[in-house]
């Protein structure tokens, strides 16, 4: 049965117990120090809710919404979202090694220098998403809209973004040194330098 919890909750330890995510809905809840990995929710709904040093390692999330949710001090070590919402979220000192996400708009979310290298993020919206100063070395954006996506002293080394709109990225301001562009990427960079392309 769907359940709604919500009034400023605080959720802790004591009062988690693995209870089933599936098709709830959190909203203004406190999660704090809580351990959720290898968790599985479908469409579960977290409404301007907090997680505070909660370890989501290995957890699993299908079409769920997190929506101007904070998290603090999080652990997403192989944690996967496939077609979520994570609309205006903010990440701050959270650890994400492979982090995997399929699809689902992470539009407007804070990610300013979140350490992603090794992540994969595949047909993922992320228009005016803040990636300013991220570390994406090795990693995966392969067709995303970065629509007006901050991506100022982002580190891009080794990052495959083919497929992926960056008709606003300034080249002077990111390092691309080794990143795999598609040619109609390679002629929007080209553009953006001030160069000529001519067949």
């Amino acid at each position: 049965m769907t359940t709604r919890v919500t009034a400023d909750t605080t959720i802790g330890p004591g009062d988690w117990d693995d209870r089933d995510l599936d098709g709830e809905t959190f909203q203004r809840v406190h999660f704090v120090d809580l351990d959720m990995m290898e968790t599985a929710d479908d469409r579960a709904v977290f409404e301007e809710c907090t997680f505070s040093n909660v370890r989501l390692n290995v957890s699993a999330h299908e079409s769920a919404a997190f929506v101007a949710c904070t998290f603090r001090s999080c652990s997403f070590f192989d944690a996967t979202f496939r077609g979520c919402k994570m609309t205006g979220s903010t990440f701050a000192g959270c650890t994400f090694g492979l982090l995997k996400v399929d699809g689902g708009d992470w539009s407007f979310t804070s990610l300013a220098g979140a350490d992603l290298r090794g992540s994969t993020f595949d047909g993922v919206r992320l228009r005016e998403a803040d990636l300013s100063g991220a570390k994406l070395e090795g990693s995966t954006l392969r067709g995303c809209d970065l629509t007006a996506a901050s991506l100022r002293q982002t580190d891009l080394t080794s990052c495959d973004l083919r497929g992926s709109d960056l008709s606003t990225l300034d080249p002077q301001t990111v390092t691309l040194h080794k990143a795999t562009i598609d040619p109609h990427q390679a002629t929007i960079i080209a553009t953006a330098l001030g160069l000529q392309v001519r067949a």
